[in-house]
């Protein structure tokens, strides 16, 4: 058997995708999904991701694994990038909507922008030198000073794996500031068990954390997030301690085309 895939990045967040609208892949078979996810006997990505027609009034739905080959919260890079890949396959135009396992999500592409709009956060647990909040999957958001140089898979790798979040875990996101409205992202990612070039739903986390933290005032928000792969953006409404029309914004691409025997 064949199967016909398609490689997609959005700021170093790489995933292999699956055009399923017949739905003949199965979901059941996780060993497989980690093999195609394997860097060195498979393809090689931090996700995969099948396409499959929505039946609830949307273009499409999002189907998402991790690369251990679990079906898996919401990614926010992978969630721009199926954007692009329902434009390029003709299920969408420029404005799309889809559902994902998190509820409805809303977007809009230019050329290769994607701009995501992510479910509201009502509520951020606030430790004594940690956030913790899900913004369509789990993280935990802090502050670190040598930021280029933390050893992120040591640390978040301790931090997934604690006794407070074992054993669903969480994603870890290390913040540093770069200006009032500007932040450095490193994560570690649950479900690769490593860390990644860049996360979508974790520097929404991310943002949302800084807001608290600088005491920003309630408005609107725009925050400039860099990562090991790349720039992103996210905007949202802060009013009464909840954040809502949240949108991530960066570029995506398709990396290659290719055909895999199974």
């Amino acid at each position: 058997m064949k199967l016909d895939f398609y490689k997609y990045q959005g700021t170093g967040n790489d995933f292999v995708l699956v055009d399923d609208r017949k739905q003949q892949f199965d979901i059941n078979n996780h060993e497989l999904v980690a093999k195609l996810c394997d860097r060195h006997f498979g393809i090689g990505a931090d996700g995969f991701m099948l396409i499959r027609n929505c039946i609830q009034g949307t273009d499409f739905q999002m189907i998402y694994f991790n690369a251990d080959g679990q079906e898996s919260s919401m990614c926010g890079n992978g969630g721009r990038c199926i954007v692009a890949f329902a434009n390029y396959l003709g299920i969408s135009n420029q404005k799309t909507t889809f559902m994902a396992i998190d509820g409805l999500h809303e977007a809009t592409l230019t050329d290769t922008i994607v701009s995501l709009k992510m479910n509201d956060v009502l509520t951020v647990q606030q430790g004594t030198d940690y956030f913790y909040l899900n913004t369509g999957s789990p993280h935990y958001v802090c502050y670190v000073d040598d930021i280029h140089t933390y050893n992120v898979v040591e640390k978040g790798k301790a931090i997934r794996y604690s006794k407070t979040y074992y054993p669903k875990g969480t994603n870890v996101n290390f913040i540093s500031e770069v200006a009032t409205d500007a932040i450095y992202v490193r994560t570690y990612e649950r479900g690769v068990e490593n860390e990644t070039f860049s996360c979508g739903t974790g520097v929404t986390a991310a943002a949302i954390a800084h807001c608290l933290a600088k005491k920003q005032p309630q408005g609107i928000h725009t925050t400039r997030i860099t990562t090991s792969g790349g720039e992103l953006q996210v905007d949202f409404t802060f009013s009464a301690n909840q954040f809502t029309n949240i949108y991530l914004t960066g570029a995506t691409n398709q990396v290659f085309h290719g055909e895999i025997t199974l």
